[in-house]
C-alpha cells in the first residue's frame, strides 16, 4: 500500500465532506478507543520505563517530519568521517513499551498500523506512547534503537551496527523549515551531509535500478460546498531524508539474510498488462513513457509541479502491487527483493505507526549483538505475514473510500458537463458478451485530462483511444462518481464551455 498523505484544511471543517468521511470511520468499523486494559497497560508501562543504560545524548539528533506531526519514530544525525560518512539513525523504542502477549500487544496486532484519514488518524498505539512517552520529541530523554552506519565516501554502506541508548533529540523539524535552511545556505553540517549522502543514495538507487514513488502532500479547501484538491509537490529534503530510511530497511533485511530468520517486505515486479495501462495514462497526460527509459528513470523525470504529472505518480503507484512480507526462519526465501526498491528489504524505521517494525527492530537488535532471540519473537514471525495483509487491506479500503469521497465532493457542482480525456483500459470481449447478455452497458476506464482523475464510464472505446464523457452522477455520502460515453465522442465537437468551471484547477482525486 502506497500511503497518499490528504488533510482538511480549515475551511473544509463542518462541511458535508467532512461529515461523509466521518462516516467512513463507522462504515469500515474502525477502532476509535482502546480497551480500558489496553490503556491502563501502556500507561503502567511508561510509569515503569526505565532508560537503556548506554547515554548517547551527546548526539546532536533532529527530527525532520510534516509540521503537524507529533509521533516521532526517527531521528538522525551525520557526520563527515574521512572521505566518507557516519550515519545515526535514532528509531522509536516501542518494543520497551510493549510486552509480548500482553493485552496492548494482542491490540497493536489487531490494529496492525496507523491508519490516516483527511480528518484525523486511526493510532496503532494510544496517545500516551505513540505522541509522548515513545516519540522522540525534542529536548527530552528518549530510548532509541540507534542504527550505526559507515559509508564510503560514494554512499556505500561499508559497516552497521546497532544498540539501545537513551538519546535527546534537539530539534523537530520540518520539511519546509529545512529546505529553507539548505537553500539559504544557514543549515547544520548535518543536514547539509543529508543532502550529500541522500544525493548518493539516490544515484545508488537508480544504479540498481530503483524506483521511488513521490507522493506529494494534498490539502482539501472548500468554498462553501464548493471543493478543491490542491497538492503541493515533495521537496528534496524529503526524497535525501527517505534515502536514509531506505538504507536502514535494507541493512536490516540483509542481517536477517545472513542470519536466515526474519520477515522482509517484499513485492515482484509488474506484469505486462499494467505496464501497458500505465504507458496508457502517460500518454494521456501528456508525458509518454519512452521505451527506452527504465521505470524508476521515468518516475524521477516527472515535473510534480505539472499536475498532470503529479497525477501520473499517483497512478504509478497501479505498478507497485503485490507487495507483502515474507516471514522465514533456518532457509532464506527463494525471491527476497522488493522490484521497487531492487534490493531486499524490510520495514524497521516505523515502529509507532506500523506493527511489523517493532518486531524487526527487536530481532535485529538480538542477531547484530549476538542475544538468543526470545522465543515469543521467534514464534510471531510466521503470524506477522497475514496480520499485515489484514491491516493493509483494510487501510487500502478506508484510504481508497476517502479518495473516492474526496473526488465525487469536488465533481459534485459539475454533474452534466463533458470532459476529454482517454480511455486507458475499454471492455474486454468477455466483458462485452456478459454486457450483452444482461442487458447491461460495458464499461472502461478513463483519464480524465482536466481535471487529471482516473475513473470507470459506461461505454465501449478501446484503450488508447480520445473520449469524451458525461459526468452522470457525484454523489458525496456514497462516495461514487459515474461517466458516461457522451453522444458525439468527436474531439471536433467538443463545446467551448466543455468542463470549463474546473480549467485551471490544480488537483488530481485519483
Amino acid at each position: 500500500m502506497v500511503h497518499q498523505h490528504i488533510d482538511l484544511s480549515s475551511s473544509a471543517h463542518s462541511t458535508r465532506l467532512e461529515a461523509a468521511l466521518a462516516a467512513l470511520v463507522q462504515k469500515f468499523e474502525l477502532p476509535t478507543e482502546f480497551p480500558a486494559d489496553v490503556v491502563a497497560e501502556a500507561q503502567a508501562a511508561v510509569a515503569q520505563h526505565a532508560l537503556p543504560e548506554e547515554d548517547r545524548t551527546d548526539i546532536e539528533f533532529v527530527t525532520i517530519d510534516p509540521a503537524s506531526s507529533t509521533d516521532l519514530d526517527q531521528a538522525v544525525f551525520i557526520q563527515r568521517e574521512g572521505s566518507g560518512y557516519r550515519v545515526y539513525y535514532a528509531i522509536a523504542d516501542v518494543p520497551s513499551f510493549v510486552q509480548h502477549g500482553g493485552a496492548l500487544d494482542a491490540e497493536t496486532r489487531e490494529r496492525g498500523m496507523t491508519i490516516y484519514l483527511p480528518q484525523g488518524r486511526i493510532p496503532l498505539h494510544p496517545e500516551v506512547i505513540s505522541e509522548d512517552a515513545g516519540s522522540l520529541l525534542p529536548d527530552q530523554l528518549r530510548s532509541a534503537y540507534i542504527w550505526n552506519f559507515e559509508l564510503d565516501d560514494a554512499a556505500n554502506v561499508t559497516s552497521v551496527s546497532l544498540g539501545r541508548a537513551q538519546v535527546k533529540s534537539r530539534a523537530k523539524l520540518s520539511y519546509d523549515g529545512v529546505q529553507k535552511d539548505l537553500d539559504a545556505g544557514t543549515a547544520s553540517e548535518s543536514l547539509q551531509l543529508l543532502r550529500e549522502v541522500g544525493e548518493k543514495r539516490i544515484a545508488l538507487e537508480r544504479a540498481r535500478g530503483g524506483a521511488s514513488l513521490r507522493i506529494p502532500e494534498q490539502e482539501v479547501e472548500a468554498d462553501g460546498e464548493h471543493f478543491k484538491l490542491v497538492q503541493r509537490a515533495p521537496l528534496p529534503v524529503e526524497d535525501w531524508n527517505a534515502q536514509i530510511s531506505l538504507m536502514t530497511g535494507m541493512a536490516a533485511a540483509d542481517i536477517m539474510l545472513e542470519h536466515k530468520v526474519g520477515i522482509l517486505r517484499t513485492m515482484p515486479a509488474p506484469d505486462e498488462p499494467s505496464i501497458a495501462k500505465f504507458r496508457a495514462q502517460a500518454k494521456a497526460l501528456g508525458a509518454p513513457w519512452s521505451q527506452d527509459v527504465k521505470y524508476g528513470e521515468f518516475l524521477r523525470s516527472l515535473d510534480l509541479s505539472d499536475p498532470k504529472q503529479l497525477a501520473l505518480m499517483h497512478q504509478a503507484s497501479s505498478l507497485f502491487r503485490g507487495a507483502g512480507y515474507t516471514a522465514f526462519d533456518g532457509e532464506v526465501p527463494e525471491e527476497p527483493a522488493q522490484s521497487a526498491i531492487a534490493a531486499p528489504y524490510a520495514h524497521t524505521t516505523a515502529p509507532l505507526r506500523r506493527l511489523i517494525d517493532r518486531f524487526v527492530l527487536e530481532l535485529c537488535d538480538c542477531l547484530v549483538n549476538d542475544r538468543p532471540i526470545p522465543d515469543t519473537l521467534r514464534a510471531a514471525l510466521p503470524e506477522l505475514p497475514d496480520l499485515m495483509q489484514a491491516a493493509g487491506q483494510l487501510a487500502s479500503k478506508t484510504e481508497r473510500a476517502a479518495l473516492d469521497t474526496i473526488e465525487a465532493a469536488i465533481l459534485a457542482s459539475h454533474v452534466g458537463e463533458v470532459f476529454e480525456g482517454v480511455s486507458i483500459e475499454g471492455p474486454t470481449a468477455q466483458h462485452l458478451e456478459k454486457a450483452q447478455q444482461s442487458g447491461r452497458k460495458p464499461y472502461g476506464t478513463v483519464q480524465l485530462t482536466n481535471p487529471p482523475v482516473t475513473a470507470k464510464y459506461e461505454g465501449n472505446v478501446a484503450a488508447g483511444e480520445h473520449v469524451r464523457v458525461v459526468l452522470k452522477e457525484a454523489d458525496i455520502e456514497a462516495s461514487k462518481v459515474s461517466f458516461e460515453v457522451a453522444v458525439s465522442n468527436s474531439p471536433e465537437t467538443t463545446g467551448d464551455n466543455s468542463g470549463e468551471k474546473l480549467a485551471g484547477n490544480e488537483h488530481s482525486a485519483s
